[in-house]
């Protein structure tokens, strides 16, 4: 959404005098509330870890770049902005998914990359890790972020720094920002203070968007609110709860955003994704006369791969890049603006309707000795799941079968459910961890994607970190199997459980049964002081209703 007034004041003291290139950065970047910085260095990135090192922030290695950029995504999401720092080309290049990931569902990561001097790069020379020229990283990180800077140039530094941060601030994206090996103790020549950019909605669009947004919910009869990741994003958490209760407005979740706010509040409905979703959700929202979009990427697995039946017409929507109200387009408003002004509406509070009615967890005790299926599994996930707990799911059945898991508050679930990069979830426990060291993450993976990543748990044990992992292990890719059957969806069966043995830290559990299952989670949790790794064997056809609904679906389009 376009921003109609950007004012720049002036703060601070000149900070020039006081720093080089990389200690203003660090300095900024604590500023922002980063405390830990993720990556692996590099010989183009050490004189800036060195400075990282005698910094405040704390740095992380992690096994594998990419998965420093998970851990700092993850990071992200609980603290609202993480880093990750890692070495030119070789290293920067190998973050271009887990960056790309973040831009798609609008994490704020700063990606901070070495690079070779600007004194070493004159004649062109082949120097190690250079690709195709020296501006080859930079450009190919302009399609993944929202603002790139090399500080090639002490005079301009501090402000392109500036620039960057404060983009990814406001966007809730990554950024870029390319160090030369040679500038990181440079100075600039003349003063400098930092400038805070001051945006403004146009108040003649915000009160017509206002006015017709008022119209329509003071006639609707059944209005009902469906609240996405940007809300969780640019913490107006309050504001949605605030124009819920006021108005007596029912409230569902896009799979993006479940947990934004949270799922035991009595206007909550569950999560709304078209025909993979509940029945009685998706009734109780294509029926509403006036459907309130706030902060929802409509993607195609938010959608239910497009089987959801939203009419434009009796939809305002609203996010930070767009306002819609019905068929008309408003611009130069705010979101938080937008917002804030819906609480502030005379609007006579709804009559209460009767709401769809939750799926109370099974109460009958499964047998001991009966085999752990997919609905076993979770029914004892969600029983344990407390105020202290985070879950984290991976892509896969993982992430739909947990779409119906209650989150007891808000934004404790982090999966990548837009980007949906195998791989995710046992980094960003990492990240989650660091960012909050009181919750208690739960990691929910196939073993597809734990083989992708899995060794991040080294980094995990060094820290002393204890997420409770959970391997859904049958055998090979669920998802695709359903897609298309072939003997290239199988994969090896590790055993899982003995990695711990690798690691020298850690405990594993092997699983096969519904009373395994049951101690080895209650022994795991018990553990507080180390990770705990869950190996539970399932069928290779067992999966959960949601997967099922969305591979008939997304079979037909293969």
């Amino acid at each position: 959404m376009a921003k109609k007034s950007v004012k720049s004041r002036a703060v601070g003291q000149p900070q020039s005098h006081n720093h080089t290139i990389g200690s203003y950065l660090i300095k900024r970047l604590q500023d922002y509330g980063v405390r830990d910085v993720f990556g692996i260095p590099g010989d183009f990135v050490l004189s800036f870890y060195d400075q990282l090192q005698k910094s405040p922030l704390r740095v992380i290695g992690a096994t594998r770049e990419d998965n420093a950029g998970y851990a700092a995504d993850g990071y992200a999401r609980v603290n609202g902005m993480g880093a990750v720092c890692v070495t030119y080309c070789v290293g920067g290049l190998s973050l271009c998914n887990s960056i790309a990931g973040a831009y798609a569902e609008k994490s704020p990561v700063v990606v901070i990359s070495g690079a070779p001097g600007v004194e070493e790069r004159r004649n062109d020379p082949l120097l190690h890790h250079k690709v195709r020229d020296f501006n080859t990283q930079r450009e190919v990180f302009e399609k993944i972020t929202v603002a790139t800077a090399s500080l090639d140039d002490p005079q301009i530094a501090f402000r392109e720094i500036d620039r960057c941060l404060e983009a990814a601030a406001r966007y809730k994206r990554p950024v870029y920002i390319e160090i030369p090996r040679d500038c990181v103790d440079e100075r600039p020549e003349y003063p400098y203070q930092e400038k805070v950019t001051q945006l403004a909605s146009d108040p003649d669009a915000l009160e017509a968007s206002l006015v017709e947004a008022f119209e329509r919910l003071q006639a609707a009869q059944k209005p009902v609110l469906i609240v996405g990741i940007e809300v969780h994003r640019f913490g107006l958490q309050k504001w949605v709860l605030q124009l819920a209760e006021k108005y007596n407005i029912p409230m569902c979740a896009t799979l993006l955003g479940k947990s934004v706010v949270s799922e035991k509040h009595p206007l909550y409905l569950g999560i709304y994704e078209g025909a993979m979703g509940r029945k009685e959700v998706t009734e109780y929202v294509e029926s509403s006369d006036c459907v309130v979009l706030l902060g929802a990427f409509m993607t195609d697995i938010n959608l239910g791969i497009f089987t959801a039946h939203l009419d434009p017409g009796r939809c305002i929507s609203a996010t930070t890049e767009k306002l819609r109200i019905g068929h008309h387009h408003f611009h130069d408003v705010l979101f938080e603006d937008f917002l804030k002004g819906l609480t502030e509406l005379s609007i006579k509070p709804k009559k209460k309707t009767p709401l769809p009615r939750r799926e109370a967890p099974p109460l009958g005790k499964r047998p001991a000795n009966e085999p752990v299926t997919i609905a076993s599994l979770f029914e004892h996930i969600n029983s344990i799941l407390d105020d202290e707990m985070v879950v984290v799911a991976d892509v896969g059945d993982s992430l739909f079968a947990s779409s119906d898991l209650t989150i007891h508050k808000q934004t404790e679930f982090l999966s990548p459910a837009y980007y949906t990069s195998m791989g995710f979830a046992i980094p960003a426990s990492v990240g989650v961890q660091a960012a909050n060291r009181k919750l208690r993450p739960i990691v929910l993976v196939g073993d597809g994607a734990f083989q992708m990543t899995c060794l991040e748990l080294s980094t995990a044990a060094r820290h002393g970190f204890n997420p409770l992992v959970i391997v859904l292990n049958n055998k090979g890719y669920t998802t695709e199997r359903f897609l298309l059957e072939g003997p290239f969806n199988d994969i090896l069966n590790w055993e899982y459980h003995r990695l711990p043995d690798l690691l020298g830290a850690g405990w594993g559990f092997e699983v096969h049964t519904v009373g395994e299952l049951h101690q080895s989670v209650k022994a795991g949790l018990a553990k507080t002081d180390g990770f705990s790794l869950l190996n539970v064997h399932l069928k290779p056809d067992d999966t959960s209703p949601a997967l099922r609904r969305l591979a008939e679906r997304m079979s037909k389009q293969v």
